[in-house]
Parts: structure tokens; C-alpha cells; sequence
């Protein structure tokens, strides 16, 4: 078997190793030194930002006795973010209580009674499968209610020189059917009251992911407030170009990000990743200025108005002979009727073997006829029943006559109220600088309950908020990526979920094996195939029948060895004495002669390993003997 045989079963082994393999012992050892048995006190302190690399390794604990001690893994342990610099907002539930958070009382307007009240659930505790235990969250607990819960702000926010940053986390802990897990910031006035906290209550940003159905979506929308008349308008941020699909079923936590800037542009961020960006001037619907001409309202098409592009040839007339009775077809006069139809035959019978019902009434039904089946005198037959010609297209028809369409001299284009000036126009270029707001707000419908907020954080620095992230959502990150389960695993966990997979399966490992199958199978039959050259090339033993022709050949060889030996033995005799009398060029031209020799005695072993095989072949013997 060649290098490409091994090379191919050493492929399917490992791909048979790649699909069955068993959950590995060191995922086992992550799970267990990533459990709900972490000492937070005795354990190390992964710092995400690499701050504190030290790299410590521990000795982690055997599951049991006889088991083969497992190498030492780094083991995450949660510590609750402090806030650091500028901010505004800071919140990590890790005091285990609504303490500061308001859960509104108030009913929602223009609902049923039954549905009307904020009467959702909410609660403060660790997130089902956490990895990273004494780590706390918001939690909405409720499924089919309504849900609002707000906070008061350390200070309002002003939109004025520096850009607004608000990230926080959410993890659908159940997946998501149909809800938002979206945040107000709601709009400061004197009369916000948060214990009444409800749709209508008015805010500055909606920010944050929500989904219905197969409908993905990641708002942004902010109010703005028309310098014209005072009203407020919601501006909704174009869809993102991402595909957002992964976040909202891969039950991981992940950090929403919104960044305004005093310049007007805007960046939605997702795991610190840029989904969507633009500018607040022209990347919002509607756009934050009007036009400043619009139509006339009042201005109307006049009556002798000649939209039509086309008109019929009023010089056209009917040509004499067009005949628009002619049917569109008429009957084949040529047809002929096939030999053996059956004139005399129906098409259908009724069916002999048919039975009147015991309860058939004729007083009521009428008179009862066996119910019609295919006549079986027809089935040979090429028809049955009076024969007719069948229809063919009249050549001679041409239907109603149309006169041809001309251009219109006549046309003015299609009409358009004329432009007057906007009286509503405005133009706003800093809509960045929005209403202030001095709360944050949770107001929430959905059909999935657990789930996981935390971490919100609100500030004008980015620095800021990135070592916040850093040291809330990125010890979460680490954390679930060291107890992510490894590829094999993840494989099995696939099939389960979905059957077909393990077609997928069967097929990479079979696919390979049947081929190394083939190609071994057709390597063996072409071994069996070959000349006896072949099997004395692999014994180096004299045969029987070829022994005196190798003698010969051998003494044919030897006396060319001979001949191509003396010309060069010549030739260096003769350079020798027509050589210049200096020893360093006398041994340099040896030097390059020992070398030609060298190689010419490679290229003779060469030549007489083919003539050797070619002595052997039995043509070439045949051809020898002749």
C-alpha cells in the first residue's frame, strides 16, 4: 500500500475519531470548575482586560479516587463591576433587591380590565445556567402580561458637547417567541411620576433588541420635538444590515451598545461590534426636516388636460376584406375516423355491480341510477360514442378590428400638482441635542418569561463604558466561552436537535472509508496484474528462463562501461599534460572532474536499473530472441 493509501486511512480515522468521540475529559473539568460549587473567595480573579495576567493555575479536585488527575484550568470568578469616571447610571443587581427601582402601579390606557394592569413580574437572582455564581440580574418572570419597571438617574443627562453612551445586557434565558427587551430613557418633566410609569409616558431614546415571529429587529428611536410647533415626533433608525438571528436564540448574554455623537451620527453595537451606524440627518424615518417645497393641496388638473401618450389612428380605416365574423377555429376537414370506433358504445355505463341503498326513498330521491363507471368496451378501442372532427385554428380569422396606436400630438404628461413653499418647513441641524432625560425604564410586553437583564450603564465617556463592559459583560463572555463544550460534543448536541445530522454523519465517515476500499481493491488487482518483471524487481533473484540473456546483457554492459570510460579517461589525460603548470588550477580542474564522475556514475545506475526492468519485461525478451 502506497503513501496516498495511509494517507487516506489515516484521514477517515480521524474523521471517525472527529464524529464519535465522547465528551472529552477536560470538558467535564471545565463544567466542574465553572459550577455552582465555586468558593468566589478562594478562587482566582481572571481580570478580561488582561490587566492582571498572572496566568495562576489551580488544582482542580478529582471527581473520584481511581480517576486520572486533570490538568490544572483557570477558573473564572465573578466580581461585580464598579463604576469608574463619568457616568450617569450604573446598575448591577448585585445587592439581590429592587432597592432604587420603582414597579409601576398604573393601568394601560384603552386595554381590556383583564389585560390592563402593569401586573408582571419581576425579580432579582442569578441567571438559570450561570457560569458565574454570586452574579445577579433583573429578571422578568411573567409571560402574557404587561411589565414596567424604571429607575431614577444620579442627574439628568443633557445633550451638549459629549456623546451619549447607554449599554446593558440581556440573555433570553428560554428563548423568545414574541416580546421586546427594549429600554426608555425617560424624558425629564416636572410632573414624571415613575409609580405611573406606563406606554404613553414620554420618553427621549428607545433603545434595544425585540422580535415577533420571524421579524428581528434592534430599535433605535428617539423623539424629536419640532421647533415650529413644540409637538414631538419619533424618528426610527434604518434596519440594520446584520443578521441579528444568532443573539436571540443562542441563549448568551450579550452587551447592546448605543452611541450618539455630537455630530450626529450614531452606532448601534452588539458584543462591542458595530451592526448599525449612519447620521441622525438622513439614516432616520421619517427625516428630522421637511421638505421645504411640497404640492399644492388646492391646486387642481385641468379639465382639458391630455394625459394619454398613445392614441388610435383616427385616419385609419377597416380594410374591405376583413372578415371579424371568421370563427376562431373551425372543424379538420381533413380528419379521418379512426378504424374500430365504437359508434354504437356509450362512453360510460352504469355500474353493473352498483346496489340501490336500503333507505333510498323515490318519493324523495327520485328515481335511482346505478352510478356511471367507464365502459369496458371502450378500453380497447380507440373511442367510443357519435365521432366528431376535432377543432382546429381558422387560418382566416382574424377577430374585431382595432385601429393602430399612434403617438399623441395632443399629450402634456402626466399631471403634478405645482410646488408651493412648506409653511411647515424647518430645518434642524443639531438634532442631536434632544430632551434631557432623568430615568431609566423598562416597559415591557412579552410572551417569554426569564428574561435577564443587567448592567446598565449610562455615561458620556467612552473609556468609561468600555471598562465597565470590560469587567461586567467580558468576565461573562470568558466565563461562557471556557465552559463552552467542545467540538465533538457540540456534534452530538447538533443531532439531537436535529436527526438528519447524523446522515451527515454516517456519510463523512463511509464516504472515505468506501473509497480507500476502492482504491485499495484496484491497487491489488493492478499488483496482480502486472508483468513478471514486476515480481523479479521485488526478489533481486536470478530466474530460470531469463538467466543466460542477464549473463549476456551483464557482459554488454560491462564493455559499455568500458567504452563510455575510456573517451573521458582521454580527455583527462590530455588535459593533464595541455594543463597550465599551476597546482591550485590542477586540483581545481580534479575537483570538477571527480565531481562529473560521481555523477555520471549515478546517471549509469540509473540507466542500468531501467535496463534491467527492461531486460526482464518478457516483450522485451521476445524481442531479444528475435
Amino acid at each position: 500500500m502506497d503513501q496516498r493509501v495511509w494517507l487516506s486511512v489515516l484521514l477517515a480515522l480521524g474523521l471517525v475519531c472527529l464524529s464519535l468521540a465522547p465528551v472529552s475529559r477536560a470538558d467535564d473539568v471545565m463544567e466542574d470548575a465553572l459550577g455552582d460549587d465555586v468558593d468566589v473567595e478562594d478562587e482566582l480573579d481572571l481580570d478580561v482586560a488582561g490587566v492582571e495576567d498572572d496566568e495562576e493555575e489551580l488544582d482542580l479536585q478529582d471527581e473520584a479516587a481511581d480517576a486520572p488527575k486533570a490538568p490544572a484550568i483557570p477558573k473564572v470568578t465573578y466580581k461585580a463591576p464598579e463604576p469608574m469616571g463619568e457616568h450617569f447610571f450604573a446598575e448591577s443587581f448585585d445587592r439581590g433587591t429592587l432597592e432604587g427601582w420603582v414597579v409601576s402601579s398604573a393601568k394601560k390606557e384603552g386595554a381590556d380590565e383583564d389585560i390592563a394592569k402593569y401586573d408582571g413580574k419581576w425579580a432579582v437572582e442569578e441567571m438559570r445556567d450561570s457560569k458565574l455564581p454570586g452574579d445577579k440580574g433583573l429578571v422578568l418572570k411573567s409571560r402574557a402580561k404587561h411589565h414596567a419597571i424604571s429607575a431614577q438617574m444620579l442627574r439628568p443627562f443633557t445633550f451638549d458637547t459629549k456623546p451619549l453612551i447607554i449599554q446593558y445586557e440581556v440573555n433570553f434565558q428560554s428563548g423568545i417567541d414574541c416580546g421586546g427587551a427594549y429600554v426608555k430613557l425617560l424624558t425629564q418633566t416636572p410632573d414624571l411620576d415613575l409609580d405611573h410609569f406606563v406606554d404613553k409616558t414620554g420618553y427621549t431614546i428607545m433603545f434595544g433588541p425585540d422580535k415577533c415571529g420571524e421579524e428581528y429587529k434592534l430599535h433605535f428611536i428617539f423623539r424629536h420635538q419640532n421647533p415650529k410647533t413644540g409637538e414631538y415626533e419619533e424618528k426610527h433608525a434604518k434596519k440594520p444590515d446584520a443578521d441579528l438571528r444568532t443573539y436571540y436564540t443562542d441563549k448568551k448574554t450579550h452587551l447592546y451598545t448605543l452611541v450618539v455623537n455630537p455630530d450626529n451620527t450614531f452606532e448601534v453595537l452588539v458584543d462591542q461590534t458595530v451592526v448599525n451606524s449612519g447620521s441622525l440627518l438622513t439614516d432616520v424615518t421619517p427625516a428630522v426636516n421637511p421638505p421645504a417645497e411640497i404640492e399644492d393641496p388646492d391646486d387642481q388638473k385641468p379639465e382639458d388636460w391630455d394625459e394619454r401618450a398613445k392614441i388610435q389612428d383616427p385616419a385609419a380605416a377597416k380594410p374591405e376584406d376583413w372578415d371579424e365574423d371568421a370563427p376562431a377555429q373551425i372543424p379538420d376537414e381533413d380528419a379521418v375516423k379512426p378504424d374500430g370506433w365504437l359508434d354504437d358504445e356509450p362512453e360510460y355505463i352504469g355500474d353493473p355491480d352498483a346496489v340501490k341503498p336500503e333507505d333510498w326513498d323515490e318519493d324523495m330521491d327520485g328515481e335511482w341510477e346505478a352510478p356511471q363507471v367507464p365502459n369496458p368496451a371502450c378500453e380497447t378501442a380507440p373511442g367510443c360514442g357519435a365521432w366528431k372532427r376535432p377543432m382546429i385554428d381558422n387560418p382566416n380569422h382574424k377577430g374585431k378590428w382595432k385601429a393602430p396606436m399612434i403617438d399623441n400630438p395632443n399629450y402634456q404628461g402626466v399631471w403634478k400638482p405645482r410646488k408651493i413653499a412648506n409653511p411647515a418647513f424647518f430645518e434642524d441641524l443639531h438634532p442631536f441635542r434632544m430632551s434631557a432625560f432623568s430615568a431609566v425604564g423598562l416597559e415591557l410586553w412579552s410572551m417569554t418569561s426569564d428574561i435577564f437583564f443587567d448592567n446598565f450603564f449610562i455615561s458620556n465617556d467612552k473609556i468609561t463604558a468600555d471598562r465597565w463592559a470590560t469587567d461586567g459583560w467580558g468576565l461573562k463572555k470568558a466565563a461562557e466561552g471556557a465552559a463552552d463544550p467542545g467540538l465533538a460534543t457540540q456534534m452530538l448536541n447538533a443531532a439531537e436537535e436535529r436527526p438528519w445530522l447524523w446522515v451527515v454523519y454516517v456519510l463523512t465517515v463511509a464516504l472515505p472509508i468506501v473509497l480507500i476500499v476502492v482504491f485499495c481493491c484496484t491497487g491489488k488487482k493492478k499488483s496482480e496484474a502486472a508483468t513478471p518483471a514486476a515480481e523479479y524487481k521485488k526478489t533481486d533473484e536470478p530466474q530460470p528462463d531469463v538467466k543466460e540473456e542477464e549473463e549476456e546483457e551483464e557482459e554488454e554492459e560491462k564493455a559499455e562501461q568500458a567504452e563510455k570510460s575510456s573517451p573521458a579517461s582521454a580527455e583527462k589525460s590530455d588535459g593533464e599534460e595541455n594543463a597550465p603548470e599551476k597546482e591550485e588550477e590542477e586540483e581545481a580542474e580534479e575537483e570538477e572532474e571527480e565531481e562529473e564522475e560521481g555523477e555520471g556514475e549515478e546517471k549509469e545506475e540509473e540507466e542500468k536499473l531501467e535496463d534491467d526492468v527492461l531486460r526482464r519485461s518478457p516483450r522485451n525478451r521476445k524481442v531479444r530472441r528475435d
